[in-house]
């Protein structure tokens, strides 16, 4: 099946988010190419933990297997990097894990006065026809946005950190 391609008949859904962020995309970037990063990104709530063994080296193939719970219920997620554009645009998809489509965008546009526009789209379905579809009214939709939600509230603290720890290390490097 090709790349973003939809099985036959299956419900797709979108979230789309935008986010400015402080620093351009060369200083931010860095941060979302370190995988074990999703973890603190990540609603306690889902006890989400980076299984791969470290350091992850990110391209086009990389493999990451997460552990997670949704509801109290064990899940392993493994998602492959289709896309590998640093600085500019990365895209994950799910092979194994919760959803039947889990095909997620992150692109990294400059801004003036160096910032980054992040923008994400994430196309997902639940699958399971409409015994998905009402998973995904009553509940599913609204986990997803929670996720991003709470992302969107922790990632300007995150980053800063980063970047300022970052830019430590290449100054007593010098």
């Amino acid at each position: 099946m090709p790349i973003g391609a939809v099985p036959h008949a299956m419900t797709v859904h979108e979230l789309t988010r935008r986010q400015e962020l402080q620093g351009t995309p060369d200083e931010v970037f860095p941060f979302f190419a370190d995988a074990t990063n999703l973890e603190a990104l990540t609603p306690p709530l889902l006890e989400f933990k980076v299984i791969t063994p470290r350091p992850i080296q990110m391209h086009a193939g990389t493999l990451i297997e997460y552990r997670l719970k949704v509801h109290r219920v064990p899940v392993n997620w493994r998602t492959q990097i289709e896309e590998w554009q640093p600085s500019e645009r990365f895209v994950d998809r799910q092979l194994k894990g919760p959803y039947k489509l889990w095909h997620h965008t992150h692109t990294f546009e400059p801004l003036a006065g160096g910032k980054t526009l992040m923008h994400d789209v994430v196309r997902y379905s639940v699958g399971y026809g409409p015994l998905g579809d009402l998973a995904k009214r009553l509940f599913v939709g609204r986990d997803v946005a929670a996720i991003f939600d709470y992302r969107a509230e922790v990632i300007e603290q995150l980053l800063e950190a980063d970047i300022e720890r970052r830019s430590s290390s290449e100054r007593s490097a010098a």
